[in-house]
């Protein structure tokens, strides 16, 4: 935990809200685009999978299904996506992690367009990612997507990419913003909370930094 002296080898993020600034959840965003944020079958749906009666993918599946349904597409997407731009700092702080030999991946409930739009070379940066992965016929048509992880217990995730890159979750630290990285954050060696939007994260996080500039987190690291 923080005050403790261990050479950090690993960083894993959360994305909206952390690295991507305009949002906290880019489904949010999506759904106030299309203008269903208060959509009965939404609201019905995070009700299921909150009271656990659907699993996440489940919830992301069918959530999908209803977007599909008011017309998502690709360029609708893009479209939604207008007023969100990286984090302060977000590129530099990455590129810096890297430069001191650290591995850097990727822990988030949002869509891989995300990545697509603002970090198109996010493959090179992040060494894992875990997000949700959505696939497009070639008229920009949502086809299926890939919830692979539940983004709700990203440590399960976390001890996932600890185990493959044979450290201990002691040598790696969380950064996030909101509730559904609490577990994350429990888990990390080090856990930060990044411009929180969850007073329960706060609680659980080693260092909460309020400055909406993500350079922040290089003094801690």
């Amino acid at each position: 935990m923080a005050g403790r002296r261990i050479k950090y080898k690993l960083v894993i993020f959360d994305l909206d809200g952390t690295i991507i600034d305009g949002t906290d959840s880019i489904w949010k965003t999506m759904h106030e685009f299309l203008g269903i944020y208060d959509h009965p079958k939404r609201i019905e749906l995070r009700d299921k999978f909150m009271s656990g009666r659907i699993s996440y993918a489940e919830w992301a599946e069918k959530d999908m299904e209803l977007m599909i349904a008011h017309g998502i597409d690709r360029d609708k997407m893009f479209r939604a996506m207008k007023n969100l731009k990286l984090v302060k700092g977000a590129r530099e702080t990455l590129e810096k992690l890297k430069a001191r030999g650290m591995k850097l991946a990727l822990v988030s409930g949002s869509l891989d367009i995300v990545l697509e739009k603002f970090i198109p070379d996010y493959r090179k940066i992040f060494s894992h990612v875990y997000i949700v992965s959505v696939i497009f016929d070639e008229r920009g048509r949502v086809k299926a997507i890939d919830a692979c992880h539940d983004a709700w217990n990203k440590h399960i995730a976390l001890l996932e990419i600890c185990k493959a890159e044979g450290i201990t979750p002691d040598e790696c630290v969380f950064v996030g913003d909101h509730s559904n990285d609490v577990s994350a954050a429990k888990a990390a060696g080090l856990s930060i909370a990044f411009d929180p939007k969850s007073a329960e994260l706060k609680k659980a996080a080693d260092v909460v930094i309020e400055k909406k500039d993500l350079r922040g987190i290089l003094k801690i690291i």
